[in-house]
């Protein structure tokens, strides 16, 4: 077994070193993409200057937020972002930086970040409050995100928690899981030209598939033979490099908007402004999450799988095919995460990185809420988006990610087992 695990190690190593091997750009360049809230901003105006001070060319952002302009040759660059072109209620987050020097390598493109915020927020363009009712309003505002994010998160997190409470694999290629389903309706809304309802259901069904062949072809067999935990989770850390690579090399590096719903103008809520894709998504990932929450209550399925969660061997014992509930555990995970995928997607452009740049806050909820529960999943993913996006009231946007780390380590002192875990004894 262990010359099994090696080898496939190395397998895997040599082709994410073969999918990762250097392309080289044709010229030079500078590009980016603005957005404001996850949306893409079209319209804004880019000029680019040489070192000497002589214009190289201007560029205007796209329908999906992107821009570039080629440069003649390597050397330092001014870029300029004309803050008159921002449509309204979005402004530079820094206003000292509507200007950047960017140096460009031989044979690079360069990417140009500038910072975008909804006009008002802090490090805007807008005045400040008016003393009170303008900080309640971006509470409010802060909060409707936070159960935003905190659904979408639920969504992985609930998938996550139900396979290690059956399997007891810490999965993390779950994330994998989750970029798998954004590029498949991607794949299906933009190049075959389907409607994303329609390519949104299509890829659902994939992921649920997508989830019960790994199960089916690689843990499964993983578990017959003995294999360790530890084992499985070393293996699934490899899996997930070998997936993301394979994304990027088919998808590319930059991240791209579905066609549909796209850039859709807010409406207002009271205090809450959103677009109206948000309000449905919201809808739809509670919905789910309330089914599987009943199915695991009322069927029979769901009754299997908190048997085997809770003991397998005695559920064996009792007549339940451990590995045919294992496997639909693994086919609603894929179908779910691929659903928090699209939603993610939704939200935010697609890309080969988005399930990684979330699965730190998937594994954060499953762990605040407690590991192998579904509800302490839903709880503790609710938590984590609700803290994130609130903490941003007091501590700058770049660290709010780190504020939500250090609820849940708090947590953990006081509660290791989480908010709905069971304590268990050892020994």
């Amino acid at each position: 077994m262990r010359r099994a695990v090696i080898a496939f190690t190395a397998f895997m190593g040599g082709l994410v070193f073969l999918l990762t091997a250097p392309a080289w750009a044709d010229g030079e360049a500078l590009k980016g993409t603005l957005q404001n809230q996850g949306q893409p901003v079209n319209g804004v105006k880019i000029s680019v200057v040489a070192e000497d001070g002589k214009p190289v060319d201007d560029a205007t952002s796209g329908a999906d937020g992107k821009w570039e302009v080629p440069v003649p040759k390597a050397g330092k660059y001014k870029v300029t972002l004309d803050t008159s072109t921002l449509p309204a209620g979005v402004a530079l987050k820094f206003q000292n930086r509507s200007t950047l020097d960017v140096q460009v390598y031989d044979g690079s493109v360069r990417n140009v970040l500038f910072a975008l915020v909804p006009a008002g927020a802090k490090g805007g363009a807008a005045p400040a409050d008016d003393g009170g009712t303008s900080f309640w309003d971006r509470v409010a505002q802060l909060t409707f995100e936070g159960f935003n994010l905190g659904l979408i998160i639920a969504l992985a997190a609930m998938g996550l928690s139900l396979v290690f409470g059956t399997t007891g694999l810490t999965n993390f290629a779950h994330g994998e899981l989750l970029t798998f389903g954004a590029m498949c309706a991607y794949f299906f809304n933009v190049v075959v030209g389907v409607h994303l309802v329609w390519a949104a259901l299509i890829s659902v069904v994939i992921g649920g598939i997508f989830g019960y062949g790994q199960d089916r072809f690689f843990w499964g067999r993983l578990r017959r033979r003995g294999s360790s935990l530890v084992a499985m989770m070393i293996i699934s850390i490899g899996l997930a490099l070998f997936l993301r690579y394979v994304f990027l090399f088919f998808f590319g590096g930059e991240g791209a908007p579905y066609a549909d719903y796209n850039a859709q103008p807010g409406i207002q809520v009271g205090p809450i402004s959103a677009a109206p894709k948000n309000f449905v998504a919201m809808g739809i990932e509670l919905l789910v999450l309330v089914i599987v929450g009943l199915a695991l209550l009322k069927t029979r399925i769901g009754k299997a799988a908190r048997a085997v969660a809770d003991n397998p061997a005695l559920a064996a014992s009792s007549g339940i095919n451990v590995d045919r509930v294992i496997r639909i555990i693994w086919t609603v995970g894929g179908a779910i995460a691929s659903l928090a995928g699209i939603m993610l997607g939704l939200s935010q452009n697609v890309s080969y990185q988005m399930g990684f740049q979330i699965l730190l806050l998937v594994f954060a909820g499953v762990t605040l809420g407690g590991l192998g529960t579904a509800f302490g999943a839903l709880v503790g993913s609710i938590v984590v988006g609700l803290f994130i996006q609130l903490s941003t009231v007091v501590v700058p946007t770049e660290l709010k990610t780190v504020g939500a780390l250090l609820v849940l380590i708090l947590v953990m002192l006081f509660r290791p087992q989480g908010i709905l875990g069971r304590r268990e004894r050892i020994g």
